[in-house]
């Protein structure tokens, strides 16, 4: 959230949701820590008792979804899917403690590990990318652009550049190439949507900040973009599984050695 917003209700209940998903998460690790393999009795118990529990806070979270979208007017489309997105999410953290993102970020935590750092978590909201970056520009007082400044500068660097980004665009389905049009409304995405940024809005980002950007991955070597420029990298955390639903971006910060 840039300075200045105010969250709103549904940004509200969704982050009380997602902090009872964690808090039963806790709650559910505890007691299988507790409870000795070999007990099956007390483990089929235990399953049973985990099984009511989530199911109750699902039902919980429903209706208290139910109450607040009966309490608003017209809903937004993108709301509601951003809504459901996050949902999803928090459901995710609960059912992945074990999978893909809990591997992928003990293997970025020792990565990082190694360089003082380790991961500050960047809001899932189509905007990581770019908040990360305003994270780091943030920490090093070099910069107070806002993640729309950003978006903004993006777009025009793409379009004053086009040769260096139209090439390499393509029609997902048809796997045409993008004519004018076609990256007009790529680059207008870019500056007026929470399109997801790739390897070439980094790029653009790159030569706006005059500054190299390092994306720091969990089973591939660390990739840095503009290297040619002067100056310490941007560090950003690159992951393939962060909620099981798609691509994410992250920051760094210093390691807390207490």
């Amino acid at each position: 959230m840039d300075e200045g917003d105010v969250e709103t209700p549904e940004e509200m209940i969704l982050k009380q949701h997602r902090r009872e998903k964690k808090d039963l998460q806790a709650k559910i690790q505890s007691m299988k820590n507790s409870v000795p393999k070999n007990d099956k009795k007390r483990r089929k118990q235990m399953t049973e008792e985990i099984t009511k529990m989530e199911a109750e806070l699902d039902q919980k979270h429903d209706e208290e979804l139910r109450r607040l979208e009966s309490a608003s007017d017209a809903k937004d489309k993108k709301a509601v899917q951003e809504r459901q997105r996050e949902s999803r999410i928090a459901e995710a953290e609960v059912q992945n403690l074990r999978g893909e993102r809990h591997l992928e970020g003990v293997k970025l935590a020792e990565k990082l590990s190694r360089r003082g750092l380790q991961i500050k978590e960047i809001s899932t909201d189509g905007h990581c990318m770019y908040r990360a970056i305003r994270d780091q520009l943030l920490r090093r007082d070099k910069s107070e652009l806002s993640v729309k400044e950003l978006r903004c500068r993006t777009a025009a660097h793409m379009r004053s550049h086009a040769d260096d980004f139209l090439p390499f665009l393509s029609d997902p389905d048809t796997g045409d190439a993008y004519a004018a049009d076609d990256f007009e409304k790529y680059c207008s995405d870019v500056e007026h949507t929470a399109a997801w940024g790739g390897q070439l809005e980094l790029q653009a980002l790159s030569k706006v900040l005059q500054l190299p950007v390092e994306v720091v991955q969990a089973d591939s070597p660390t990739v840095t973009v503009g290297e040619e420029h002067a100056g310490d990298a941007i560090t950003l955390i690159y992951m393939r599984h962060a909620y099981g639903l798609g691509e994410h971006y992250n920051s760094v910060e210093r390691a807390d050695n207490s």
